[in-house]
């Protein structure tokens, strides 16, 4: 059976084969005038020297965290590999992010120049370059999964051990974890420092286009594009890919554990396996996506639906064929749980499409609230927001209850047996909803490369029809950004509760490590997961869970508020430099002097890497002190309340701010008044304000509520020492 993880590595292989072929294509592009080199020099020289002082911030942090695991290995709190697995996690995760942004910044301007010949002609470049983020993300990341797995099979020969090597192999998600956390949050404030100065001072003040290159903020801004939306985002789905699959490898080997090894291993590899075929299909989706000229915002989405509908069929029908194949016990309903995820992640992804694009009536109706105003923008996509998160709250507690009794074969008693087994079928799910990742990402990675067009095309002085398809691209970019976002954090909320029920299985095996001389943290490593439950008391009377639920909660508020104000103490210094060489510098406003854009883009460094450093630190600290005072009620409190909580938050930022910022696009259309106008400059107002919602706090939350698990689950064997001995 072992070979099956050989599928795995070539599937690896061949997503990563695509990515190069997809960026050689994209470099053979046309990059266009002088003037467009120029301007795509200056962003790629600003994002590469972003991620250059990001990535020494974040080596520190590495080198600390990897020294305590290698520290707690030595005194048999943890597993020796421990402090490798997870400096691996976190070096793929940012390769992910590296590669993904390079693509970005040298397709910008290709992107603007195909456009010069046809609509279809820039969608193609920008979607297939952001097809290279796709598949370097799934690609690393099965080859991180294969090869772990192939090292640790030869090494743990010992009774259980797929149970030990899935449970080690979830410590290299703590590591990519942890360097999405950083890339978003660090991605998050940059960008959106420099966006909010460049459009506060420039739209409102100064009556200047987007993206004009008077504005010295612009670049800046353009940067911003790729540092948060690009590298961020590709390390945050990475973490989230990984993560999906390691912990249902993990509840696999729990779930299957009493019985013969060979159908232990076949759950173990069925995620896998079902990952690796996403690849393929995902790369058939690729190759659908195209457009007629004059397409209008719903063909234009149409056009890319094509794509990932096609995938998610094809993978639903490939399912039946693995589990089958693999003869694993209940591979009819545990089939029907993959399909599940798939459909939950469509339903949510229409719903983000629904509630964030122009082409519908709530952003429709946000931006005629400008015609009283600012603040009637501001409330009205407040409201939407609110009210957007009913559908994936309900659809992914749905999708819990359906992944859930499908994988049981529709047992509704809650015994031991049916709730691993349940559980496996919630994490299988998850892996289901982001087999087409390959895809999926490239819609979501496509959107920070047409703004970046639509930026060059502009201070190029393109064309009006040039532009005009930029535009549309753009447009398109913004709804499938938040679309994407949107499915992160549905695929978050179903990886979290899998990563609930390991962090479980991990304290069962902390137990036997640390207590093997203490009969009852014996007793209790050998409980069902029921009986463990019930021996820790772990139910909502008992005070301390609901201690740490409130702690939860807390966290995912305290955090969105620190990277908010972070936010805002960043734009409020670029608002201040921007307004300073507008008055001081001779003819900038008439074009007649360049404005110091290296400046402004230095604001954004120094403010994005002082203020990402406390939140993301406390991310890892507030669940070992969690276990370390409470004990494990009390972190099992702590990760249900930030998943309720950060779930249901980061769905109303993303699509409150994704509303904003289309609504915004909607006016500038030509619609309440167009450009320049006084309704433009209302929804200005509420699209900054959304900025910070949907690519700072919101796109982290996802990631706060996974590291968290990622912690616990490592410092598992800290806990149970501290309370044991």
């Amino acid at each position: 059976m072992n070979w099956i993880i050989y599928l795995v590595l070539a599937a690896s292989v061949l997503a990563l084969s695509f990515a190069f072929y997809f960026f050689k294509s994209m470099m053979k592009e046309d990059e266009g005038t002088d003037l467009m080199k120029k301007i795509a020099s200056h962003v790629r020289r600003g994002a590469m020297a972003y991620l250059k002082q990001q990535y020494k911030v974040v080596i520190i942090v590495f080198v600390v965290l990897a020294a305590i695991f290698g520290v707690m290995s030595i005194f048999g709190l943890q597993n020796e590999w421990v402090w490798f697995a997870f400096l691996t996690g976190g070096f793929f995760s940012g390769l992910a992010g590296f590669f993904g942004m390079k693509t970005a910044t040298y397709a910008s301007a290709r992107t603007a120049n195909a456009a010069r010949n046809s609509l279809n002609s820039g969608l193609q470049v920008a979607f297939r370059s952001g097809a290279v983020m796709g598949l370097v993300v799934v690609g690393l990341a099965l080859l991180d999964v294969s090869l772990w797995f192939m090292v640790l099979d030869y090494f743990i020969p010992e009774a259980n051990h797929l149970v030990i090597i899935t449970t080690t192999m979830l410590t290299f998600g703590m590591g990519a974890s942890t360097q999405a956390l950083f890339a978003r949050v660090g991605g998050g404030i940059y960008t959106k420092a420099a966006d909010v100065g460049a459009d506060l001072v420039g739209k409102t003040e100064y009556n200047i286009p987007e993206d004009d290159p008077r504005n010295p903020a612009t670049i800046a801004d353009n940067v911003g594009d790729n540092v948060g939306d690009v590298a961020g985002m590709g390390a945050d789905l990475y973490e989230s890919y990984a993560g999906s699959i390691l912990a249902t490898a993990a509840l696999g080997a729990a779930a299957f554990g009493a019985g013969c090894y060979e159908m232990q291993l076949k759950a173990v590899f069925a995620p896998m396996l079902i990952a690796a075929a996403g690849v393929l299909l995902s790369l058939i989706g690729i190759f659908m996506v195209r457009t007629k000229e004059g397409a209008g915002m719903k063909e234009l989405l149409g056009a890319l639906s094509r794509g990932t509908n096609t995938a998610a069929v094809l993978i639903a029908v490939a399912t039946f064929v693995i589990l089958w194949a693999l003869k694993i016990e209940n591979w009819v309903g545990i089939s029907f749980s993959v399909v599940v995820g798939l459909l939950a992640g469509v339903i949510i992804g229409k719903s983000t499409e629904y509630y964030t694009s122009q082409s519908y009536k709530p952003t429709q109706k946000v931006a005629e609230s400008s015609k009283t105003g600012p603040a009637t923008v501001i409330i009205s996509g407040l409201g939407l927001g609110m009210l957007s998160t009913a559908i994936p709250v309900v659809t992914v507690g749905v999708a819990i209850v359906l992944a859930y009794l499908c994988a049981n074969g529709f047992h509704i008693e809650f015994n031991a047996a049916n709730l691993s087994m349940g559980l496996y079928g919630i994490g299988i799910a998850a892996v289901g909803m982001l087999s087409t990742l390959g895809i999926t990402l490239a819609t979501d990675a496509y959107g920070p490369i047409a703004d970046n067009a639509g930026g060059n095309a502009e201070m190029s002085g393109l064309d009006p029809e040039v532009r005009k398809r930029t535009d549309a691209l753009d447009a398109l970019g913004n709804t499938t950004a938040a679309t994407g976002k949107g499915f992160a954090i549905g695929s978050a909320a179903l990886t979290a509760l899998a990563l609930l029920a390991s962090y479980v299985e991990e304290i069962k095996i902390a137990l036997i490590r640390v207590g093997e001389n203490l009969p009852n943290g014996v007793e209790a490593a050998k409980a069902t997961l029921v009986d463990f439950m019930n021996a820790y008391n772990v139910n909502l009377m008992n005070p301390i869970v609901l201690v740490g639920v409130f702690i939860g909660a807390m966290m995912a508020f305290v955090f969105c508020g620190m990277t908010m104000n972070a936010v805002g103490r960043a734009a409020q210094k670029m608002v201040e430099e921007v307004r300073r060489q507008f008055s001081t510098i001779a003819g900038i406003l008439e074009g007649k002097a360049e404005p110091d854009y290296e400046r402004c883009v230095g604001i954004s460094t120094k403010g994005a890497q002082h203020e990402m450093l406390v939140p993301s630190i406390l991310a890892i600290v507030v669940p070992i002190a969690t276990g370390l005072i409470l004990g494990v009620p009390g972190v099992l409190g702590l990760l249900i309340g930030g998943l309720a909580t950060g779930f249901v938050l980061a769905v109303f930022m993303a699509n409150s701010g994704g509303a904003w910022d289309n609504a915004k696009k909607y006016v500038e259309e030509g619609n309440f008044g167009g450009k320049g106008s006084d309704n433009h400059k209302a929804t200005v107002v509420g699209d900054t304000v959304g900025d910070p919602f949907k690519d700072t706090s919101g796109p982290s939350l996802n990631i706060l509520i996974k590291l968290m698990s990622m912690v616990s689950i490592v410092m598992a064997g800290l806990t149970v020492a501290h309370h044991l001995l």
